[in-house]
């Protein structure tokens, strides 16, 4: 009997000690046949992590990271210029108040904001015309953090474009997109400062393209687009999803200021031939005939005794002006120039737009159920009138 126990005692010895080498050299031998029968409960669900780094298909994060550095924020201040107090002059009045009540309201300052969009290295800006239209002094903060002081190159208030400069080096210009090949249904991204809250990117569609007879500017071809446009995204960018501009956000359609997803911009096409008008000439040259047109409505279609509702009615003609010269009458329906055709007053104006003033263009026009052609030397369009602004 003792001899079974020391036989049994060195049996147990024996085989601690080769476990503990088995678990010190080889631990996962050792746990191998527990761990295939008894799984924790997590490890039958089975989850993937994203690898760092890699950018998600419902994601623009690199639309965005270009596009933002060109977008800046526009801050104007404009000297307010009230009426003089006729008590100003009075010596009592003075007496008693001095120069402190006139200072008070020479210092009066108004503010706003804007956004724009760098389009150039050597610094020229895009934004809109109401932005900087009326500023004493403009402010530009670049997405890197650096100011500049900008001054305006020129204006064009029939498009509601403007381009400033600034002087900073390094400056990180946007690219240029085709905006022919945008269709409705695209996928844009609006940047800019809405609300002075800083700046913001907000996604959407594009709604429709060629929009006009909204009343907002004398020369219409907008991008509607239902990505969110407030009130200081005017003058920012509209991209597509790979960063480059397709247009510069303008108006929003609201009836309380806040967006309803209506925004509208203009596209690149009209502002890059706007910019580089104002930068070679100072100013965008525009034909003009001296005319006043109307729409063709069924009503006058009937008086006329019309089988096609295109063209453009003439209302009016200036006296000695291009159109009167010529022969143009009141009463006369431009139905073409320079062989395209007129469908409405809106085309007319952008075909006469594009001519070249002192040059002749033939233009078509219906009389009394004849067809008559004009020869017109084209004029200047004068600059608009200027709007009070409340």
């Amino acid at each position: 009997m003792r001899r079974f126990w020391l036989l049994f005692a060195q049996t147990v010895t024996v085989g601690l000690a080769v476990w503990f080498i088995v678990a010190t050299l080889k631990p996962d031998w050792a746990t191998g046949t527990l761990s295939s029968r008894v799984r924790p409960a997590a490890s039958s669900v089975q989850m993937q992590e994203a690898t760092p780094g890699v950018q998600t298909s419902n994601s623009y994060r690199d639309a965005a990271r270009q596009a933002m550095p060109s977008v800046v924020n526009i801050f104007t201040t404009t000297e307010a210029r009230p009426q003089k107090s006729p008590f100003l002059d009075d010596p009592f009045f003075k007496k008693f108040f001095g120069d402190q009540f006139e200072d008070q309201q020479q210092d009066d300052k108004q503010s706003s904001l804007g956004s724009g969009v760098i389009v150039s290295p050597q610094g020229y800006i895009l934004t809109n015309n109401h932005v900087v239209e009326a500023a004493d002094e403009i402010e530009v903060a670049l997405a890197d953090g650096r100011k500049a002081s900008a001054k305006v190159v020129g204006t064009d208030p029939e498009t509601d474009l403007a381009v400033i400069k600034i002087n900073l080096p390094n400056l990180p210009a946007i690219t240029l997109a085709h905006v022919e090949q945008a269709t409705v249904g695209d996928i844009v991204l609006a940047i800019g400062n809405p609300f002075g809250v800083g700046q913001t990117v907000t996604m959407g569609i594009i709604s429709a393209l060629g929009r006009n007879h909204l009343g907002i500017n004398t020369f219409e071809n907008f991008i509607q687009t239902d990505a969110a446009i407030n009130p200081g995204n005017s003058g920012g960018a509209l991209v597509d999803t790979s960063g480059n501009l397709l247009g510069i956000n303008t108006a929003i359609y609201s009836r309380t200021g806040g967006n309803l997803g209506i925004g509208f911009a203009i596209p690149v096409s009209t502002a890059k031939n706007v910019m580089e008008a104002i930068i070679n000439h100072g100013q965008v040259v525009r034909g003009w005939i001296g005319v006043e047109p109307q729409d063709i409505t069924p009503e006058l279609a009937e008086s006329f005794g019309l089988t096609k509702k295109t063209g453009a009615i003439i209302a009016g003609v200036l006296k000695n002006g291009p159109a009167d010269k010529a022969g143009m009458r009141p009463g006369d329906i431009l139905i073409s120039i320079e062989d395209k055709q007129v469908a409405d007053t809106t085309d007319m104006l952008n075909l006469i737009a594009q001519l070249t003033p002192g040059q002749k263009a033939k233009m078509t026009v219906l009389r009394k159920a004849q067809e008559a052609t004009l020869e017109i030397v084209v004029g200047k369009r004068p600059p608009p009138k200027r709007e009070e602004r409340e």
